[in-house]
């Protein structure tokens, strides 16, 4: 589905792919790698596990169920060609850990697999670039079997206000400056912003899975809210 969004988007991470895994070091102060281990935990994935990644980026969801609990095979996709060649050198490296990983260019909104194909899927930081995310959900449910837990990790809103405030200052002043300096590109990292910002609180997010066909929806605020995970039953 190319719509005006999209291709920003699709622009955006193409240009910033290979500094992409820099940034998320440096400006969650290697934070997130505890919310991967999270999403893994989450994710409860065993050897019978089919996987579908959507928004998989760079593989960093992927290998990171690799790593905690490695499923029988993995779909790791992505709208963006150049962030899955990344991920595409990564595994060629081992990041796989033998798991079965297969790459492809995929639009979240419009999936191209059979109703059922997967008991597992996960998202990490995809929800808030999707145009259309109501309808992302729905895919979602739509090719999870009976059963299948889908696993969403997003940026949130802090419930102290302190706290909301000191991030929102970090995310409005800091993302860009650090997004310029690894990847000389300010103004992609100006859009990460204000897509965060513009995100709705974790209760929306979690009514908006219900609406798509979800049962047992469930959050956990990491890092004070900064994230949640989301975990959803389909």
């Amino acid at each position: 589905m190319a719509d005006a969004h999209a291709e920003r988007v699709k622009g955006i991470f193409s240009q910033i792919a290979r500094k992409y895994d820099v940034f998320n070091a440096l400006s969650s102060f290697g934070i997130y790698r505890s919310w991967l281990r999270r999403v893994a935990q989450a994710a409860a994935c065993t050897g019978d596990d089919r996987v579908l990644d959507v928004a998989g980026g760079t593989g960093d969801v992927a290998f990171a169920l690799c790593d905690a609990c490695p499923p029988a095979s993995i779909e790791l996709t992505d709208f963006t060609p150049e962030m899955l060649d990344v991920a595409g050198e990564r595994i060629a490296s081992g990041a796989g850990r033998g798991v079965a990983c297969a790459l492809n260019v995929v639009d979240a909104h419009q999936l191209p697999y059979a109703d059922g194909s997967f008991t597992v899927v996960t998202c990490a930081y995809g929800l808030r670039n999707f145009s259309q995310r109501r309808r992302a959900m729905a895919e979602a449910a739509r090719v999870l079997a009976p059963g299948g837990r889908y696993v969403v990790l997003e940026f949130g809103t802090p419930p102290n206000a302190l706290w909301r405030a000191l991030y929102r200052f970090y995310l409005a002043h800091m993302i860009p400056f650090v997004g310029g300096l690894v990847t000389g590109d300010r103004s992609g990292f100006e859009y990460l912003r204000d897509s965060i910002q513009a995100f709705p609180p974790q209760e929306v997010v979690a009514g908006e899975l219900r609406e798509a066909g979800f049962s047992q929806v469930a959050y956990e605020n990491l890092t004070g809210g900064i994230v949640a995970v989301y975990t959803a039953v389909r």
